[in-house]
């Protein structure tokens, strides 16, 4: 139920209010929280609003058309739902927020005052600010098809088709050693060629990591195991033993889709698109007409 926006107007028409704000973040991994600027918890539509738990919210800045509301909330970390590890690890990044107006005395009195997604967040020491990012933001991004050489689907995704459950693109292993630099050393796995898994991803399967991925840069195997490194560290503390399920990896272009996935008739490129050079070409007598060089 989204609440009876009526009945909190005739409360504010009255002048003698009992309004508050509720937050109810939900993490990427399905994980919800409620929090409340009121002094007591509060419930509804089955999500418990925790008082007391350090979050508050600033102005509220809204507008019309397409321009993008924003504001910010701002809080500490201690309350028991959020964790500085949490944040760290980037659990929080991309959190849908649905903020509301509620009458603390007649609850179903309420309206949505904001629905967006978390953007940057900060910190200092045990505080934190939440960059609010409204709907229309999603209007920034680039969308639609784009008309290029390499493959414009996500590897597995419903365009690309390729089941990537399967054992040759899917390897689940244990954390042998994590190293500096974004490295770690898995057992070894003769059945992989070398960069294999270059381009792929590793998700965390167990230990203080366990729900976070990271993509791989390189892939080689030594004489100690699998050597992986990553684009980017994962921000939560990884230990040997800890399961981990390493993604095979594609480059996007026509050769990798045939040879390494046998799916080319899902190809979503045009390999054959004339390059930028093409406006600029003329007639030649050339003998070869290959789609080589015209110079020769």
């Amino acid at each position: 139920m989204s609440g009876d926006r009526q009945r909190l107007r005739a409360h504010l028409a009255t002048g003698d209010t009992s309004v508050c704000r509720c937050w109810q973040v939900v993490r990427a991994d399905g994980v919800s929280l409620g929090f409340t600027d009121h002094d007591r918890d509060l419930t509804f539509d089955g999500v418990a609003f925790r008082a007391g738990s350090g979050l508050s919210g600033r102005v509220l800045q809204k507008a019309t058309g397409l321009s993008v509301d924003n504001s910010a909330a701002m809080g500490t970390l201690s309350s028991p739902g959020i964790r500085a590890e949490d944040v760290e690890a980037g659990r929080f990044d991309g959190a849908v927020v649905t903020i509301w107006k509620v009458n603390w005395a007649d609850p179903e009195a309420r309206e949505v005052e904001f629905r967006g997604t978390l953007g940057e967040i900060t910190r200092s020491g045990i505080e934190f600010e939440a960059e609010l990012r409204g709907l229309t933001e999603a209007l920034n991004r680039t969308d639609g098809r784009v008309f290029q050489r390499q493959c414009t689907a996500s590897l597995g995704d419903r365009k690309c088709g390729v089941d990537m459950s399967r054992p040759e693109y899917r390897w689940e292993t244990e954390v042998l050693a994590w190293g500096p630099a974004s490295e770690m050393l898995l057992a070894a796995a003769p059945t992989y060629p070398d960069r294999w898994f270059a381009g792929g991803s590793v998700e965390v399967q167990s230990g203080d990591a366990a729900g976070l991925a990271a993509n791989i840069k390189q892939d080689v195997s030594n004489v100690e195991g699998r050597r992986i490194v990553l684009w980017e560290a994962i921000r939560a503390r990884i230990r040997p033993g800890d399961l981990v399920a390493v993604v095979a990896g594609c480059d996007r272009a026509p050769e990798t889709c045939r040879a390494k996935f046998n799916n080319f008739i899902n190809f979503r490129g045009f390999p054959h698109v004339p390059g930028d050079d093409w406006v600029m070409s003329y007639p030649a007598r050339a003998q070869r007409r290959d789609g080589g060089s015209r110079s020769s």
